[in-house]
């Protein structure tokens, strides 16, 4: 068996998923992109996260060949393939059905400025992309679409889609924008949410630049 790292990781991150409520079930999924290989290694479609072996990884290319596998990839290759192709940064891929940000999506409601985190989003309002039926070209296309520069969108009732540097940074967005989403919820159940300015988010996207440790040059 080939690519040890990328199933063990995907493995590894889909029992965090479910453990987290992020998804539940066999709902939502995640994959990793291996740029220079051209490959993508997906979670495969109707298997349990707490049952998952790393052999049951799949490994396709962008174009949904598999490569490597003996199951089916996840319903939703459609929307992780052309992300990659979309998105050129992106080498990781997570959909979820959280319950804040799949209630937002029955709204068709975008995800506010509620929080300033949501600027780790590489936007100031997550958009929310037209309904298409789960599993089409048409549905990865109108997320694609509506995600503009943002690396997160919501799928009209349905879920969350988000992509990040590496796997550990698509989950990481994927779990802010369900909290900033639960806030959205919280604040609009008592009142009306007071929404962070435009200038207000620069501020806050300029800061982020230098937020962290510096890097240690030898």
């Amino acid at each position: 068996m080939n690519y040890i790292k990328e199933r063990e990781e995907l493995v590894e991150y889909g029992k965090i998923m479910s453990k987290e409520g992020l998804s539940s079930g066999t709902s939502g999924n995640l994959s990793i992109y291996d740029a220079e290989k051209g490959l993508v290694f997906i979670t495969p479609s109707g298997v349990d996260y707490l049952k998952t072996k790393p052999e049951d990884i799949v490994v396709m290319n962008l174009e949904g060949e598999i490569i490597e596998g003996d199951k089916k990839p996840s319903s939703e290759w459609h929307l992780h393939t052309l992300f990659y192709k979309n998105k050129p940064e992106a080498r990781a891929v997570v959909h979820t059905h959280s319950v804040y940000c799949t209630t937002f999506s029955s709204l068709r409601m975008p995800i506010y400025p509620v929080h300033y985190v949501i600027a780790d989003a590489n936007a100031f309002e997550v958009p929310c992309a037209r309904y298409e039926r789960y599993g089409t070209e048409k549905l990865a296309k109108a997320a694609v679409e509506a995600s503009g520069d943002s690396n997160a969108v919501l799928l009209a009732n349905h879920g969350l889609v988000v992509c990040g540097k590496n796997l550990k940074s698509a989950y990481g967005l994927a779990k802010e924008m369900e909290y900033i989403a639960e806030i959205q919820y919280r604040a609009m159940s008592v009142g009306k949410p007071v929404l962070l300015t435009d200038e207000e988010m620069e501020e806050v996207a300029e800061g982020f630049k230098s937020y962290g440790q510096a890097q240690k040059k030898d």
